[in-house]
């Protein structure tokens, strides 16, 4: 049997592990880009099961493109995933280990700071955090 100490020890070392491996990415070295900065289910609006609009621009600015990356975790299966990055590379849009890498790192810094902030005012938010840690815990092994 495992000690909640034991999962904790391991969530955090996954969590550090994979914070590490984002910051040694290459960072993007284009001009900032525009990006909506807040991509997630609820602001996503679909029309028989499409995407059919990205709303709430709250966050709208010019920066660091992978944050808009961080949808292929907190809404993607692990199955969707590469079919979202083939599509991404497709339509020449930027997708290469990098961008993936800072992807990755987006998300999991974004949903730690969303589980205390959000903890007993959100219950979604906290869901969609803790499924996106999920999923990028469950490929840590895995290269970016």
């Amino acid at each position: 049997e495992i000690s909640a100490g034991e999962v904790d020890g391991y969530m955090a070392a996954a969590a550090s592990a994979e914070w590490e491996a984002a910051l040694r990415a290459p960072r993007w070295d284009a001009p900032p880009a525009w990006l909506h900065g807040d991509i997630h289910a609820g602001n996503l609006l679909l029309r028989d099961g499409q995407v059919s609009a990205v709303i709430d621009f709250g966050g709208l600015a010019v920066g660091d493109p992978p944050v808009d990356l961080i949808v292929a975790w907190n809404l993607l299966s692990a199955d969707a995933r590469p079919v979202f990055r083939d599509a991404l590379e497709a339509n020449d849009a930027p997708a290469d280990d990098a961008m993936w890498a800072g992807g990755r790192g987006w998300a999991l810094s974004v949903s730690l700071i969303a589980l205390p902030y959000y903890w007993d005012t959100n219950p979604w938010q906290i869901e969609m955090s803790q499924r996106t840690l999920a999923a990028l815990l469950a490929e840590s092994d895995q290269p970016a």
